[in-house]
């Protein structure tokens, strides 16, 4: 019977010194409740209710409640918001931030835990969004303004969320679309209007084509036939010449040009070898070699 005692007894020993200890790691701080309400330690003179210093620690057993908080720097990233930017155009909007716990009491009393911070900031992000985008056009948020734009939405969503016991460090949009449907229809509108111009470029093209080729044609028509009337020009002064020289060389003896003529008759008949002629002797062709004078 003192056995079953003892062992119940240390039982109870052991239970209690688990309860009567806790391990603040690194990145970890807490707070410390009791009976619900937080519990104020004295540290250098001055009073703080939460723990940040890394070690084991000490409680009483199943008096005090143990709260841990990352000390870290977290990530938030918000839902998809439907905002509406000033020319009326619906976007979808994706965004993120990075947030640091830093008075872990007020993070506890006013949100509990990081779900329901996220609940918060979700709604803080849709509102600061909307205020901001609704100010501007989308193609503001590509360019350069989008860092002004970001550093407007930050300072909101800091003030916003101060209360909440936590430091907003960073506000980034990843991305602002149009929504599928909307996308979709201009997608569809900008591809008919380019498919428009296309149809215009193409037909003043062929137009402005046909002007050039019946140009060029018109062009090359007149420069043939300039050529043509100046080569005939040249032919006929060309033409006249010679026969004024012919006429010339005639003139002076007409005995040697009527020779040389018939010697070039001749040599025209029987320049080939293939070729055979049967002249009477009293052929004009035979004149000079019958008998030469």
């Amino acid at each position: 019977m003192k056995l079953n005692i003892l062992i119940i007894f240390a039982i109870f020993i052991i239970i209690l010194l688990f309860d009567s200890f806790y391990v603040i790691e690194q990145r970890e701080q807490a707070i410390v409740l009791q009976f619900g309400k937080p519990v104020t330690f004295k540290i250098d003179g001055q009073e703080i209710n939460n723990i940040s210093e890394p070690g084991l620690k000490f409680k009483l057993p199943f008096i005090q409640e143990v709260k841990k908080f990352n000390k870290r720097i977290l990530t938030f990233e918000a839902t998809d918001k439907e905002v509406l930017d000033i020319d009326k155009k619906n976007l979808t909007v994706n965004a993120f931030a990075k947030y640091q716990i830093i008075d872990p009491l007020k993070f506890y009393q006013k949100v509990t835990d990081i779900s329901g911070i996220k609940d918060k900031l979700d709604r803080i992000f849709e509102a600061a969004l909307r205020d901001e985008i609704g100010e501007i056009p989308l193609s503001n948020l590509l360019t350069k303004e989008r860092t002004e734009i970001m550093s407007s939405v930050l300072s909101s969503i800091a003030e916003s969320s101060k209360d909440f016991g936590i430091t907003i460090f960073d506000v980034r949009i990843i991305r602002a679309d149009l929504p599928t449907e909307n996308s979709e229809a201009i997608y569809k509108r900008m591809r008919a209007e380019r498919e428009k111009e296309a149809r215009e470029y193409r037909a003043e093209g062929e137009e402005k084509g046909q002007i050039i080729r019946s140009t060029a044609d018109k062009t090359a028509r007149i420069t043939i036939a300039k050529a043509k009337e100046e080569s005939l020009k040249i032919k006929g002064t060309a033409d006249a010449t010679a026969a004024k020289i012919y006429a010339d060389a005639f003139n002076q003896d007409k005995e040697f040009f009527k020779f040389y003529r018939s010697m070039q008759a001749l040599d025209s008949s029987f320049g080939n070898n293939s070729t055979q002629l049967i002249l009477s002797p009293d052929s004009g062709l035979l004149e000079y070699i019958k008998e030469p004078k």
